[in-house]
């Protein structure tokens, strides 16, 4: 099978395109032949070595973080062959076949996209948790949102579902919200710029900047490090199954063109959420 391994720690050319033996699954996991997995900036940092001491992997390392795919075989229960799944892994998701855990995977509902899926383990977590859980959105509250990223729209679209009144911050960084809001979300690696805009006893939720270089004021500060949980992965399926949150995605890409995506990332020109297809499913 064709897998997309990194070699060493470096530029995009450290990701290359290699045939190995496709894994046999172990106890607890299953084999999954892949439809999609997804771009992540975070996989740029791991790729530079800027997550080494944090996320130390063997080389070479087979990318992809964000998996959606079918159940080819399993050595353990819960999961048959032909269930379709998403999860996020440790690593290993981009290639023709990927081993996973059973625990981190959650079956996709008829009617979604399965590929499309693949883009809601690590930005439909992360926008879930900032939303939901530390923030803790209800009906009314005023949400600012500074990130047009993936992370963002998934962010925008659950704080609306709850009833909130969203503003999310233009790439020029004008924003015009009526009024002090209740909570602003930061998602992009800048420091917070707006926190002035926040009323005695908000909050400002970070996915980026550190606990420890947070503003203070009369607002709760908090930085969190997504957490993978299958409970809030459902939670998304469903509200996707109903019709109540998109996938937006930018482009469909072969799962050959990793390194080129790594580049065009960190050069500013993709254009949003891409996913990855082995060749057999990027018809």
């Amino acid at each position: 099978m064709r897998a997309m391994r990194m070699h060493g720690y470096g530029g995009p050319s450290m990701i290359h395109d290699d045939e190995i033996e496709r894994p046999v699954p172990g106890p607890g996991e299953v084999l999954l032949r892949v439809a999609a997995t997804t771009f992540n900036p975070s996989e740029a940092g791991l790729r530079r070595g800027l997550l080494r001491s944090i996320v130390p992997v063997d080389l070479p390392y087979t990318m992809g973080l964000d998996v959606a795919g079918t159940v080819v075989a399993t050595a353990t229960g819960g999961l048959a062959a032909g269930d379709r799944v998403i999860g996020r892994l440790d690593g290993g998701a981009a290639a023709d076949f990927a081993i996973a855990p059973a625990n981190v995977l959650v079956r996709v509902p008829d009617g979604v996209d399965l590929a499309a899926a693949a883009a809601l383990p690590i930005a439909g977590l992360t926008a879930w948790q900032a939303v939901v859980e530390h923030a803790a959105v209800t009906a009314g509250q005023r949400v600012l949102i500074n990130g047009t990223g993936a992370i963002g729209r998934f962010a925008a679209q659950l704080a609306r579902h709850a009833g909130a009144h969203v503003t999310v911050v233009s790439r020029s960084g004008g924003v015009t919200p009526a009024g002090p809001v209740d909570a602003v979300l930061h998602l992009v690696p800048a420091a917070p710029r707006h926190t002035a805009l926040l009323r005695p006893g908000g909050v400002l939720v970070s996915v980026t900047t550190p606990a420890d270089q947070l503003p203070r004021g009369d607002f709760r500060a908090v930085h969190f490090i997504v957490r993978n949980d299958t409970g809030d992965l459902a939670a998304m399926l469903d509200l996707v199954a109903a019709g109540a949150l998109r996938i937006d995605i930018a482009g469909r890409r072969p799962l050959a063109d990793l390194a080129a995506v790594h580049e065009e990332a960190e050069s500013g020109r993709l254009p949003g959420k891409t996913l990855l297809l082995p060749t057999a499913c990027a018809s």
